[in-house]
């Protein structure tokens, strides 16, 4: 049983949070949690949850890079973190739980806040990809969306293209995978196109995918609130304070 998680974003105590609940729910293991993109790779938030605070995530973890990770330390954050968490460069295949994916991280362009140069998928990354066997892939995990499956954009991009990157369409006629997992959108999202079934989640803090071994997916809307900050701490004691008076 595989978990799927996105956007995570640097909140990275939601990892074992939400494993806990897959387990509960499911009455068994999780295998392996996978995250499409936007981890919130950056060396102050991973030095203080993995390295100060000592926490491990409870499952074996494998991410792709979304827009939103540390680009100008990005080769040195994950071999300095390749310890806690295995990341999957683009156009690669991995077997993982026993199922045969296929990596593919970055973003389409938006602005060049969003999405900085190293984040942007080009087109050679495509021609890496297919370089694969059809065989050796039953899973595609990208970061964006592929086009042309119905996915609609933010009002908040409504000045851009529909949502979707370049190449997409040359992956599904290559692989035909049997499933296709993406995030940076933000939301719920599923649909079937000519044998694909492809699934979109939101941030890892709202719910999550389960893929059982036949296939099935189960997706678990599921809200973690954030720890609250210092001035929440302070007000929480000055209430309590308050109410011994």
């Amino acid at each position: 049983m595989i978990l799927f998680l996105s956007d995570l974003q640097g909140r990275f105590e939601v990892v074992n949070a939400q494993i806990d609940h897959a387990e509960s729910h499911a009455g068994r293991t999780v295998d392996a949690v996978v995250l499409p993109g936007d981890l919130g790779l950056t060396e102050p938030l991973l030095s203080r949850f993995f390295r100060r605070r000592g926490e491990r995530f409870r499952r074996p973890f494998f991410y792709i890079e979304g827009n939103h990770e540390d680009f100008d330390a990005f080769d040195v954050n994950v071999e300095r973190y390749a310890d806690v968490m295995t990341h999957l460069p683009r156009g690669t295949a991995h077997t993982i739980a026993g199922r045969k994916f296929l990596a593919l991280g970055g973003a389409s362009y938006m602005d060049s806040f969003t999405t900085p140069e190293r984040s942007l998928l080009k087109e050679r990354d495509i021609h890496r990809c297919l370089r694969h066997p059809p065989d050796a892939v039953d899973i595609v995990l990208t970061h964006d969306c592929p086009s042309g499956i119905g996915m609609s954009g933010s009002p908040v991009f409504s000045h851009l293209p529909p949502p979707g990157f370049r190449g997409s369409p040359e992956l599904l006629s290559h692989f035909h995978p049997h499933l296709w997992f993406f995030g940076h959108h933000h939301r719920w999202f599923q649909t079937a196109l000519n044998g694909t079934r492809f699934f979109g989640l939101p941030e890892a803090w709202c719910g999550y995918a389960l893929l059982h071994e036949d296939d099935r997916v189960d997706c678990i809307e599921h809200h973690i609130l954030p720890p609250p900050t210092n001035w929440q701490r302070v007000l929480r004691w000055l209430r309590c304070e308050g109410m011994k008076l």
